[in-house]
């Protein structure tokens, strides 16, 4: 089918030591700028590398330089169809390194890819898991170590599809066994969801400070209520507590809201001492009856201590959430010149396709944010809010208006008519319509925006770039006695029993029967650049082309039509883009300034995944995981391809 994930990358001071007119660091040492620490490239996820030894000029000679496979794909495992490798390595002291969805972390010579050590989680491949995938993993320095060689002094943190957070040592592979208990921490215990399949994670940890700091990915919509959506912070010598925060609290009738929990990455601005949290939408996701109000602080960006995890401000993207319109991307932390001066800034993308970009220590928009209207609901007992958020700057990078029956599109004429009476049939009266138990057309669906590969920032350049999917969702409701019957008449959706709530619910990719191609009309992804001093954007142009091998695309078979995607840009400072994502086996670089593509290459699976860069032995790599995707109905794989000039790889 033609798929895409439904759920689908400094000095520590005390709180209020710093201002926003402070400048990063530029001292840094050389070692340090041609490493890649963190999972977005900084703990700001700004996924921008100051190297420039490839070029415009010569990223036409990129070739394969290595090639290394991790082994893990899924055998025996009970979930194996929903097996993805979405992961970015870090580059640390010499040495590379990765996770796979079961659980091993991998490290590698950078220059060769020959395997140093791995470790194995020990992950229990018989369960089922809601999500099966590891974004990658977190470095820390102890700075108390007797030696910078010395056993744990570079720990590599690694959290597992399990919900377990292990410590591991970045030179051997083995525990740090003063950490937790043998090294592992089991994230479920104390909140009651130890064990439990739809509690787990898929993003690395966060490091601020001598602390790593987790949140999870719960499972939306098997109930109303589904596990508590807390972030904690864990000493990172001792695994110990050191404190937690809530995202949504209980109702005083004692009804208890779950979910609206941070599974995306979490940002880091350690000279401030603040965490940027993304959260998600309280469960379940297409029925608010049982959680009346906007349910602060879900599907916010919430700035928090990060010494003490005390709220500082949230900014809320989207109120009551009804259409699973997580904050999947992480924030980027960018500095803008504005109005003459420099303003320190978050830029969160959305799935709906709208970016709001915020001021760092106020969380107050750059840019005016206006409540507007939006059509009310059908559903008895749904508090649905009558307005929501949008962004005057950045207009949205797809559309968000009502998609009518003559929008539909479809590979012949009978695609098309078949389209077009869907969208004729169900109840779509632009963004933010309700789910109803007519059905309802969410269009940003789901799956729809930036995910969870975020984007990326030229602070040289000021521009934001990010990759968007283009995709309607079908979402109906579905009385609870109607469940059962309904599921087994009619198996070709996604159903969440949202147990708790008086409605059940189904839904899928709005698409045609024959093909699964999107009826909306393309592109379907997009990559596009934003200037963000003046929030304009640059560019915007069709990303990937749609796979040779995909029979049932027929005419559209090889077309560079923009096509559904994941993962996310990594940018470097001679003005290149590099970027996967897309559904097809390329990986791609395209000019910064005008969006040319310039250069591409195939891989051997999709690069589902966010690639990064970095310098060993005097040459620039640029690598991605090529690993297909599941979840997308493209074959797996578990392929690390590294690029060089002229490459080596025979």
């Amino acid at each position: 089918m033609f798929r895409i994930p439904l759920v689908v990358a400094l000095v520590l001071l005390p709180p209020g030591g710093a201002h926003a007119s402070r400048r990063p660091d530029v001292t840094a040492s050389r070692a340090q700028r041609d490493q890649w620490p963190a999972y977005g490239g900084d703990r700001g996820g700004s996924r921008f590398s100051p190297q420039t030894q490839i070029t415009r000029a010569n990223v036409s000679r990129l070739k394969v330089a290595w090639t290394y496979r991790t082994g893990e794909l899924g055998q025996g495992a009970r979930d194996s169809a929903k097996i993805t490798f979405e992961a970015t390595p870090l580059f640390v002291d010499g040495t590379l390194y990765l996770s796979t969805a079961f659980g091993r972390v991998i490290a590698l010579d950078p220059a060769t890819g020959k395997e140093r050590w791995t470790f194995d989680a020990g992950v229990n491949r018989s369960r089922r898991f809601s999500e099966l995938t590891s974004r990658g993993v977190s470095a820390w320095r102890d700075s108390k170590a007797a030696a910078p060689g010395s056993a744990c002094a570079l720990r590599i943190f690694f959290a597992s599809a399990d919900a377990r957070l292990h410590a591991i040592d970045g030179r051997t592979g083995l525990k740090c066994a003063g950490f937790g208990t043998d090294g592992t921490i089991d994230l479920g215990v104390g909140i009651g969801m130890s064990g439990n399949i739809d509690y787990n994670v898929s993003s690395p940890p966060a490091i601020i400070g001598d602390l790593v700091v987790t949140g999870a990915a719960i499972g939306d919509n098997f109930s109303s209520y589904t596990g508590n959506g807390v972030v904690r912070a864990w000493d990172a010598r001792t695994g110990q507590e050191r404190w937690h925060w809530n995202p949504v609290a209980d109702f005083p009738d004692g009804t208890r809201i779950g979910a609206a929990n941070a599974w995306s990455v979490i940002s880091v601005d350690s000279t401030r001492d603040l965490l940027f949290v993304p959260t998600t939408s309280p469960s379940p996701d297409f029925f608010g009856g049982r959680r009346p109000g906007d349910n602060r602080w879900g599907n916010s960006v919430v700035a928090l201590r990060g010494s003490t995890g005390e709220l500082v401000w949230g900014f809320q993207t989207v109120h009551h959430d009804l259409w699973d319109y997580d904050n999947a991307a992480q924030p980027v932390l960018v500095t803008v010149r504005k109005d003459g001066r420099d303003v320190a800034a978050v830029a969160q993308p959305t799935k709906m396709g709208s970016l709001f970009l915020l001021e760092r220590e106020t969380g107050k928009p750059i840019f005016a944010v206006e409540e507007r209207a939006v059509p009310a609901t059908r559903v008895a007992g749904e508090p649905a809010h009558p307005t929501q958020p949008f962004p005057t700057l950045p207009r949205p990078l797809m559309p968000q208006g009502r998609l009518r029956p003559e929008d539909a599109f479809g590979i012949n004429d009978a695609e098309r008519e078949e389209c077009r009476a869907m969208i004729a049939k169900y109840r779509n009266e632009g963004i933010y319509t309700p789910p109803d138990l007519q059905g309802t057309i969410a269009y940003p669906g789901n799956a729809s925006g930036t995910n969870w590969g975020s984007a990326a920032f030229d602070p040289a350049r000021q521009i934001l770039v990010l990759n968007t999917s283009r995709l309607a969702t079908l979402v109906q409701l579905i009385p609870r006695d109607s469940m059962r019957a309904l599921r087994a008449r009619e198996p070709g959706y996604e159903y969440g029993n949202m147990t708790g709530a008086p409605y059940g619910m189904r839904r899928k990719t709005l698409e045609s029967s024959a093909s699964a191609i999107p009826c909306n009309p393309p592109p379907w992804g997009t990559l596009a650049a934003v200037h963000l001093p003046t929030g304009q954007v640059k560019w915007e142009v069709p990303l990937g082309a749609i796979p040779e091998g995909l029979e049932r695309a027929g005419s559209l078979r090889g077309k560079k039509i923009g096509v559904p995607n994941g993962g996310g840009p990594l940018l470097t400072a001679s003005g290149l883009v590099f970027i996967g994502a897309a559904m097809d086996d390329r990986i791609r670089a395209f000019n910064t300034e005008t969006g040319e593509e310039i250069w591409s290459a195939p891989l051997p699976r999709s690069g589902i995944a966010t690639p990064m860069t970095y310098m060993a032995g005097g040459r620039q790599y640029v690598v991605i995981a090529a690993g297909g995707h599941g979840k997308m109905d493209l074959p797996i794989g578990d392929y690390v391809i590294a690029f060089a000039i002229d490459g080596s790889e025979q």
